[in-house]
């Protein structure tokens, strides 16, 4: 049964016009409010439908009983689930995800997918930013429905300023992004502006919220109002977090966006679609 189902909402035409012809904002506020119904005729049915079509795998859960839809969305996993090695050079991936468009960044231009650029400037709207990292380097990282939603430090760093800006909020499958020009800067994002505690290296961090829940919330401001409780604008903070620390969750599934400077460089190893886990090493500082 699940086979046929999938294959007729994973046909492009169906799932495009599924997930992005529709009132983006109304659903997305609207599964926000019914995923944190805790009544069991609403919770159940909607974790059911969550696993049956997102293909969670909570074998390293911290608890498989959820209270909610959100419970299960941003879920803890057990301790030792996820392994950052103590190497102080190494940069880690910040969450499980699929690799995606990742490289060099060809003076300011980048790659959502192969065959669709676009311009550091339009995602990150600050000239001095544009140039830090022009010809660097850049990483892709979606989160699917079903993975673990919660983001963690790639390296010991200091957080000394979060972005907000409001946006769209497509869906960042990879079908969207094949059709939608510009997608990741058109929608609701945070940028993240870091520095390394090794040898103060900037890095910047940017996650894209996408369509349904699109909650970002990070626990260097104030995990009780998301992103866009704060509203626009750029809010200074100095917040130190270690290797492997939690900086905050997105209560769906969506992307990071993972920018390094020149002197840094991404692994070899990585390849689009690849499957990586928090904590895989996916570059060096130097």
């Amino acid at each position: 049964m699940r086979g046929p189902i999938m294959r007729f909402f994973l046909n492009e035409d169906i799932n495009f016009l599924v997930t992005n012809r529709l009132p983006r904002r109304f659903a997305t506020q609207l599964v926000g409010r019914i995923a944190r119904i805790e009544h069991p005729l609403i919770a159940r049915p909607s974790l059911g439908l969550w696993k049956f079509f997102a293909g969670v795998d909570l074998s390293d859960a911290r608890t498989t009983r959820f209270k909610s839809l959100r419970d299960g969305f941003i879920r803890a996993l057990r301790d030792g689930a996820r392994e950052f090695d103590s190497d102080p050079e190494t940069i880690a991936s910040p969450c499980d995800a699929l690799v995606g468009a990742h490289g060099r960044i060809e003076d300011d231009r980048l790659y959502q997918i192969k065959g669709f650029p676009y311009r550091l400037g339009d995602l990150i709207p600050d000239p001095d930013l544009v140039e830090r990292y022009r010809n660097g380097s850049f990483v892709t990282l979606r989160l699917t429905a079903g993975m673990y939603h919660r983001f963690h430090a790639p390296t010991d760093i200091v957080v000394q300023s979060v972005t907000y800006l409001s946006g769209d909020c497509w869906n960042v499958n990879p079908i969207a992004l094949k059709r939608v020009e510009r997608l990741f800067c058109r929608n609701e994002r945070a940028v993240i502006e870091a520095r390394t505690l090794m040898s103060g290296q900037p890095l910047l961090i940017v996650p894209v919220a996408a369509i349904l829940v699109a909650s970002i919330r990070l626990h260097c401001l104030d995990t009780v109002q998301n992103l866009r409780d704060h509203g626009p604008g750029r809010t200074e903070c100095s917040a130190r977090i270690g290797k492997g620390e939690e900086m905050g969750w997105f209560e769906h599934g969506s992307t990071i966006i993972l920018f390094l400077t020149p002197d840094m460089r991404l692994a070899d190893t990585l390849v689009e679609g690849q499957a990586i886990r928090a904590g895989d090493v996916i570059g060096r500082l130097s």
